[in-house]
């Protein structure tokens, strides 16, 4: 059902030689955007009309307005299970527990008497949420989007999701529920790329925000790359992706079902193994059989995940080696299953989140860990982080120097513009002093 990368024996390679060892799904970004350039000019170019045809094209309702009435999210909310209503709000309470200590306080450097530079951190104005609704409903990921967002002190945030037909051309209720709990009112049914095109160019009912985050298919991710430049993006998320470094003290049943929780998500989700424990190894692939067995989207999701090429048990010589590899690999959610899991987790440089032990499954991280699930795929947690309450805030220098601060230094700042041939850069010194430099 998984197949078996053995790095044994040998010495590791580096670098990116090792990267190209290891399992990864194929995810052509590139070749989609072509497919979503026609799409996002539509948009730009026909607004709503654009949006309602492509809802009927590719979703397969028809709509009259593309903004979601009050109504409905109130409607949604009071009909939403009690229990549903529970986790997510528990879901909002911890999230909102650990992204409010990740706010940004001003701090002000005296760098030499006179001469400050204070940092002040500005929330961005405006941002779109996406929060996908193709084989999932995923509620939690427009926590994972609003919350830091709100904490950040974006002043407007608007959500979209995908139109669904089987509830009358609305987002999915729950996750108009999910908004309506978070205080997110501005909701629109609108999915893919055509969705990152409203928050990009703005239509007659969306004005158009200043960046777009949250996790959505290759059409999203496409679409994400194409305004690059012109809005703020977290990240083109890829296929979701889990990898377990476990070693003979893990419960092979734990881990067997760790790997099926994130396959379920997509034929293209990545579920990886690495071991130094062949014992472990086989104890797992014999754990594969009967869980998956036992649970639903076999057929179309898990089966397909598993036996895919981004999915394998990979076998190491030893803890370090194994260490290596999940750096190498980067990984969306990192679970440590090894004896003294918690030190081994500080050895980690590259992952998206990491898990640590037996009892803190990436399933929590999905919901109630108060971790953000909106994490970096396909290699990218070696330069990028989750999303975060400063994924939304943006730092600014504020350089404030009296005339004596600055003609301290000013000899030395017009040495270097000459040095890099922008004389205009040391006459604007100059001119401040009637063009004699102190120390010159």
């Amino acid at each position: 059902m998984i197949s078996r990368i053995d790095l044994r024996g040998d010495a590791l390679p580096e670098g990116g030689a090792l990267r190209d060892l290891l399992p990864r799904a194929e995810f052509d970004v590139e070749a989609a955007l072509e497919k979503v350039r026609p799409i996002c000019e539509a948009v730009h170019h026909r607004g709503d009309a654009a949006l309602i045809d492509y809802a009927e094209k590719f979703d397969g309702v028809v709509l009259d307005q593309v903004r979601v009435p009050a109504a409905a999210l109130t409607r949604a909310l009071e009909e939403l299970d009690p229990a549903v209503r529970a986790a997510l709000e528990e879901s909002i309470r911890r999230a909102r527990t650990v992204h409010r200590a990740q706010r940004r306080e001003e701090h002000t450097t005296r760098v030499v008497p006179g001469g400050t530079v204070t940092e002040k951190w500005v929330p961005v104005q405006r941002v779109g949420l996406y929060a996908p609704g193709g084989r999932s409903v995923y509620p939690s990921s427009v926590i994972m989007n609003a919350v830091p967002a709100q904490e950040a002190g974006v002043e407007s945030i608007a959500l979209a999701s995908p139109p669904q037909k089987e509830h009358g051309g609305l987002p999915h209720p729950t996750i108009l529920a999910a908004c309506a709990l978070l205080g997110v009112d501005e909701v629109y049914a609108a999915g893919g790329a055509q969705a990152v095109a409203m928050f990009a160019y703005g239509t007659e009912s969306c004005p158009p925000a200043n960046m777009v985050t949250g996790p959505g298919n290759i059409w999203v991710a496409a679409a994400k790359r194409y305004f690059t430049g012109r809005i703020g993006i977290d990240t083109e998320a890829g296929p979701t992706e889990i990898a377990v470094l476990a070693d003979d003290t893990a419960d092979p049943a734990h881990v067997a079902a760790d790997l099926i929780s994130q396959a379920e998500h997509d034929p293209l989700a990545a579920a990886v193994l690495v071991t130094d424990s062949t014992d472990l190894a086989e104890a797992v692939e014999k754990e594969l059989e009967p869980q998956v067995a036992a649970t639903r989207h076999v057929d179309d999701r898990i089966v397909p995940a598993l036996r895919g090429r981004q999915s394998a048990i990979v076998l190491v010589d030893g803890l370090e080696e194994g260490l290596r590899v999940v750096d190498a690999y980067g990984a969306e959610h990192l679970e440590i299953q090894t004896a003294d899991a918690a030190a081994v987790a500080r050895r980690v440089r590259n992952a998206g989140a990491i898990f640590v032990g037996p009892w803190a499954p990436v399933s929590l991280g999905d919901y109630c860990a108060g971790s953000n699930h909106v994490l970096p795929t396909g290699g990218c947690a070696c330069h990028s982080s989750g999303l975060s309450v400063q994924s939304f805030l943006r730092g600014i220098h504020i350089v404030d120097y009296t005339r004596d601060a600055l003609a301290e230094v000013a000899h030395h700042v017009v040495t270097l513009a000459e040095a890099e041939d922008l004389p205009a850069h040391g006459a604007a010194i100059k001119a401040r002093f009637g063009w004699k430099v102190p120390g010159q």
